[in-house]
């Protein structure tokens, strides 16, 4: 098991600090993520908190004493009885997850680092260029497409689109993944269950997987011809989540901070190997290390999917000099990080 080959690092943590990091997207957003970084015997290891509500950042993270002789599992199960969130319930209980995963990442990059081997060497699996795909507006495809022509997409379909926006969309021949974004409850994504929409998504794109529809009996009896390219995001956080799964899928997105813990993720890559699943990584717009450390992972176990681990410029406005995919994976030498040139 993957775990097993990490479970047992030795580390020791002597201090703990955090950074906020912040982008104003728009007037009305700004991301704001926390860099968690644990320190000890002149290593350090880094990880981050991608939680979206930007309050639950700067002044109200919490500040932990790790301080200790640890093993990755010691520590791991140090972090299952502190509060995460000691100000009271987050706003998603998914988010709990993700603050459990920035500490578990940096964990997991100082140990190795401790250790002096990197994640491949330690896993024993060779990393890979990544095929990445951007995840972008509709109607940017042609400004970055002028910039990046063998670029591919994955895009969220809204009722908005009418039958010949989709017919323009789908003659282009970009488009890997489409999101329904019908798994997401209470958040500015939601996008309720629409049959109409769902028959014109998959019927216009028959390559495309189609990701996380709500299932009514409506949109079921629509995607019944299309269920082996089904695939799910948001539910998943853990194997037994894949085991709920309404029928059985061929292909998941694996975003590693859903998963809360290293543990709980290499059983997710372990069984769905075994159960020869294909998967594709995800990300939550990481601003920090987090993105080299998707990127990484979908380098060693996703990297002919099409891998929504985008480099950072891929979030703004087109622009010239990006790297492409597929993207080199660049793992430094020890540790749990990418690179960044």
């Amino acid at each position: 098991m993957l775990y097993d080959a990490v479970r047992e690092l030795p580390l020791r943590v002597d201090a703990m600090t955090t950074e906020t990091l912040s982008v104003e997207i728009s007037e009305e957003f700004t991301r704001r993520t926390t860099v968690v970084h644990l320190k000890g015997r002149d290593e350090e290891g880094v990880g981050e908190d991608v939680t979206y509500d930007a309050a639950e950042h700067g002044e109200r993270f919490p500040a932990f004493d790790l301080t200790g002789e640890w093993t990755l599992e010691t520590l791991s199960r140090r972090l299952d009885e502190l509060d995460l969130f000691p100000g009271g319930d987050p706003g998603q209980m998914a988010y709990r997850d993700y603050r459990r995963w920035a500490f578990e990442s940096a964990a997991l990059d100082l140990a190795l680092r401790q250790a002096g081997v990197s994640l491949a060497d330690a896993l024993g699996r060779d990393p890979r260029p990544v095929t990445f795909v951007s995840s972008t507006r509709a109607a940017s495809l042609d400004p970055w497409l002028a910039l990046y022509p063998t670029l591919r997409f994955k895009l969220d379909p809204t009722p908005q689109w009418t039958d010949a926006f989709v017919e323009d969309l789908a003659a282009q021949g970009v488009i890997d993944v489409v999101d329904l974004k019908g798994q997401y409850h209470g958040t500015v994504v939601d996008n309720p269950p629409d049959a109409e929409l769902y028959e014109r998504v998959a019927r216009a794109f028959p390559h495309a997987w189609i990701e996380d529809p709500a299932l009514t009996p409506e949109t079921d009896e629509v995607l019944r011809p299309h269920r082996d390219r089904v695939t799910w995001d948001a539910p998943i956080h853990s194997w037994a989540d894949v085991e709920a799964l309404p029928f059985a899928p061929r292909c998941l997105n694996v975003k590693p901070s859903r998963f809360g813990s290293v543990e709980r993720l290499f059983e997710f890559y372990d069984r769905a190997e075994k159960r020869g699943l294909r998967l594709y990584g995800g990300g939550q717009f990481e601003l920090g290390p987090g993105r080299g450390q998707i990127q990484l992972l979908a380098s060693l176990f996703s990297a002919d999917g099409p891998n929504d681990v985008a480099p950072g410029g891929y979030n703004g406005a087109p622009a010239p000099g990006l790297e492409t995919s597929p993207l080199e994976p660049r793992p430094e030498p020890t540790g749990f990080r990418r690179r960044l040139s």
